[in-house]
């Protein structure tokens, strides 16, 4: 396949793919849950879905939803102490089998939190046995050539993030200018308070 072809290729695959997500209850569920939070929102993920709950994470905190991420492999050193069970913990993990998440949620439950949601993709996910409610990201063959790098399966995962964390946002009736206060720097806090600047 030629460059431009490929190129081609894994955009319109992902295109699709993000078309093709199936909108349930549970994200509406999920939207309610983390908008009536009453302490923070903790994210986790391993591997190219931990890049993703990380920047979910940052995404809610610039948006009014405070919100840490919890690396899943240093949890077992000791950063597991950041949870509390006023928390909910979102995990990431598109086959719902990586042993250090699945650890953090067993033992979240253990400190006492009592709301979990996963987003994930396999049907025999254990991450599914552990989640309140499951933002199903739906079975998606890889556009890598050779159907291994994760492409398809985490533009899935930004996307299903990006909608849920701009979902929050609106029901919480966030502003321009709360934007503005937690972006005291760079483009976007200018631009955010230029905009609100009197003619």
């Amino acid at each position: 396949m030629e460059i431009l072809e490929r190129i081609k290729y894994v955009l319109s695959e992902e295109a699709k793919a993000i078309a093709s997500i199936n909108v349930d209850q549970a994200f509406e569920d999920a939207v309610k849950l983390i908008v009536n939070c009453p302490s923070k929102i903790i994210t986790t993920g391993i591997g190219k879905a931990g890049h993703i709950a990380h920047k979910f994470s940052a995404t809610l905190s610039s948006t009014g939803t405070p919100s840490v991420f919890l690396h899943a492999a240093e949890a077992a050193h000791g950063d597991l102490g950041i949870v509390s069970s006023s928390d909910i913990l979102i995990a990431f993990s598109t086959s719902g089998k990586s042993r250090e998440v699945v650890e953090i949620l067993e033992l979240s439950r253990h400190l006492g939190v009592t709301h979990i949601i996963g987003v994930t993709s396999h049907p025999d996910s254990e991450l599914r046995e552990h989640s309140e409610l499951v933002l199903d990201m739906g079975i998606h063959k890889e556009a890598c050539p050779l159907d291994l790098a994760p492409t398809t399966s985490i533009a899935v995962m930004l996307a299903i993030s990006d909608s849920i964390a701009m979902a929050v946002m609106e029901e919480k009736g966030f502003t321009r200018d709360q934007y503005g206060l937690r972006h005291h720097g760079g483009y976007l806090g200018r631009k955010a308070r230029t905009d609100n600047e009197p003619k």
